[in-house]
């Protein structure tokens, strides 16, 4: 037996945790990420500290099998740390473990060896993937898509991105940018994710309502739709029918047995759901829509961590 590490670096926090070869979190995390505050080299002494935490704690409980060596907890914690998987925002070379392309709210963190910096540091094994690529990693060994042999995860937030699993390997691309949904075009002049990700929904129902958009978010707005608020319920049926489109190019040209829905627009299930639903039976040809199943992601939070950690024990199994 043995336990991995697996962080998840987003914008706003850093999610980790201690995790089994079964994916059994024995501990989980999270610090602020801070970048834009603190910078690049802060940022990365936080993952550091995070990795040689967990081998502290792991000693630590080396020692306390002295006198607790049937305690169950002491027994997980002192199995060996075999590796650390990280999940990160930005376009990721994972055989280099290299930063290619980094998001306005990570500044100087384009071209970082994260790999090579941490296996310097820490002195374990370690592998670098995107964050979506990773939630659909998770989503497929743990969560929503248990059991499938193909699927398309789509996560809805301030962006949108995608990320595309057949036959039980995640498919990276020529550039590692498979899987990016939240660019393509619908038939309008704007990418996919300026029109239908969560900021477009804010900025659209602010202006309507002639409000800063600082004083809205979307929790807000679905609760204004769900109150008979004639703006919101249409802002969020727009934004619902060009997700909709974005969903059935993906089935067209992918055909996967699976689309899992997560980010955190979409814990409003039960509004969304159905509205989907319908939109995507008249954006599909009947049989594509009948063999397309579409579910909502499980993990949430930790489907990133989950799935760096399976990202780490798949490309070591095949010497990665």
């Amino acid at each position: 037996m043995a336990n991995y590490i697996g962080i998840d670096i987003g914008g706003t926090a850093i999610k980790y945790g201690l995790v089994t070869g079964g994916g059994e979190f024995l501990h989980r995390g999270s610090v602020p990420t801070e970048v834009l505050s603190k910078g690049i080299p802060q940022f990365l002494e936080k993952l550091v500290d995070i990795v040689k935490g967990y081998q502290q704690g792991r000693d630590k409980a080396v020692e306390e099998l002295r006198t607790a060596p049937t305690d169950p907890e002491v027994l997980a914690w002192a199995e060996p740390i075999k590796g650390v998987g990280i999940a990160t925002a930005g376009v990721v070379d994972p055989e280099a473990g290299k930063i290619l392309f980094a998001p306005q709210s990570f500044p100087g963190y384009e071209g970082t060896n994260l790999k090579k910096l941490m296996q310097e540091r820490c002195l374990f094994p370690c592998t670098v993937e995107n964050d979506v690529n990773a939630a659909a990693l998770g989503e497929f060994w743990q969560g929503a898509g248990r059991g499938a042999h193909s699927l398309f995860c789509i996560t809805v937030g301030t962006g949108i991105g995608g990320a595309l699993i057949l036959e039980g390997k995640l498919v990276r691309g020529a550039t590692f940018s498979a899987g990016e949904v939240g660019y393509t075009h619908i038939g309008e002049p704007e990418i996919l994710e300026n029109l239908a990700a969560t900021s477009a929904l804010i900025r659209e129902v602010a202006a309507a309502k002639n409000l800063d958009p600082h004083e809205v978010d979307g929790k807000k707005i679905f609760a204004w739709a769900q109150a008979g608020d004639k703006i919101a319920a249409a802002a969020v049926d727009k934004m619902i029918a060009r997700l909709a489109s974005g969903i059935a190019n993906v089935c067209y040209i992918v055909n996967p047995e699976m689309i899992i829905l997560g980010g955190g627009i979409m814990a409003q299930t039960k509004y969304i759901g159905p509205r989907l639903d319908a939109e995507l039976k008249k954006d599909l040809l009947p049989v594509i829509y009948a063999g397309t199943k579409g579910v909502f992601a499980k993990l949430g939070n930790d489907a990133g961590t989950i799935g760096a950690v399976y990202n780490f024990l798949q490309r070591k199994s095949t010497g990665q």
